[in-house]
C-alpha cells in the first residue's frame, strides 16, 4: 500500500517517497518482499500521479516480482478494494503491507505465510507495554487492562475469498469506514477468527518526522554504511 499522502508527517511529498541513505522508504519496503522466497508476486497500490515514478523504481531496482501497479484511492479501504479487483478472477492469498513499514523482517513474512496455510485471516501484532487511556472530552474515561491489548502491525494476510466477502458486506453498510483490513473481517464476518503472528517493535510505521531518525538508526545498525 503506497497511495497515502502522509498528511500527519508534514513533508512536501508523501512520506513513502522520502529518501534515506539514497533510497526511498518504499524501496526498502518492497525489496524485503522482492527477496523473500515465499512471495510470488507484488502489486503496488499507489496514486495515478506516482505510477511513472514506480515504473522507474522497478527498472532501477530490477524487481522481477513487481508485476502490477494499481491505482489506489483516498481511503485505505479504496486501496484494498483496488487489490481485490485486480485479482477478481484469481484464487490467491493476499498479503497486505504498509509501504511505510520498511523494517519488516524476513521472519515476520515467513511466519505470516506459514500461518496462512492453516488460517483464513492473519495479522501481526506486539503486546502493548504502556498504559492506554480511553479519552473523552480531554479526560481519562477508562483504562483498559493492557495485558489483553496488542498493537497491530502489518503485513495482514487473507484467503482472498474471505476478504472479498468482508468487503462485499461492508460496501452494503452506509456507515462503512475502517482503517484496517482485519477490522473489515472482524466487523463484517464476525464468526471468522483472525490469527496473530508475533511482531517486532522495530517493524514500525513511519508516521512522524522523528520516526525517520529512528529508521535511519536502524538501517545503520543493520547494514552499517553499505546500503
Amino acid at each position: 500500500m503506497a497511495a497515502g499522502v502522509g498528511s500527519r508527517f508534514g513533508a512536501s511529498c508523501p512520506k513513502q517517497f522520502l529518501q534515506v541513505n539514497g533510497r526511498m522508504i518504499v524501496e526498502y519496503t518492497i525489496s524485503v518482499f522482492e527477496h523473500h522466497p515465499g512471495i510470488d508476486e507484488i502489486a503496488v497500490v499507489t496514486s495515478l500521479a506516482s505510477m511513472a515514478m514506480f515504473e522507474e523504481m522497478r527498472a532501477r531496482n530490477a524487481w522481477e516480482k513487481v508485476t502490477r501497479l494499481l491505482s489506489g484511492g483516498k481511503e485505505r479501504s479504496d486501496s484494498s478494494l483496488a487489490a481485490l479487483q485486480a485479482y477478481a478472477n484469481e484464487d490467491v492469498n493476499l498479503i497486505i503491507h504498509d509501504g511505510v513499514r520498511p523494517l519488516v523482517s524476513e521472519r515476520i513474512i515467513t511466519d505470516v505465510v506459514e500461518a496462512l496455510r492453516g488460517h483464513e485471516a492473519v495479522t501481526v501484532a506486539v503486546p502493548v507495554t504502556d498504559t492506554i487511556y480511553e479519552v473523552e472530552n480531554g479526560c481519562v474515561k477508562y483504562i483498559p487492562d493492557r495485558h489483553v491489548l496488542q498493537k497491530a502491525q502489518t503485513p495482514q494476510a487473507f484467503r482472498v475469498e474471505l476478504l472479498r466477502e468482508a468487503f462485499r458486506r461492508g460496501m452494503d453498510d452506509p456507515d462503512f469506514k475502517v482503517t484496517d483490513d482485519c477490522g473489515v473481517v472482524r466487523q463484517y464476518v464476525p464468526e471468522q477468527r483472525v490469527y496473530i503472528v508475533r511482531g517486532e517493535e522495530r517493524n514500525m510505521k513511519i508516521t512522524y518526522p522523528e520516526d525517520l531518525v529512528i529508521f535511519e538508526q536502524q538501517l545503520n545498525n543493520r547494514y552499517g554504511n553499505n546500503h
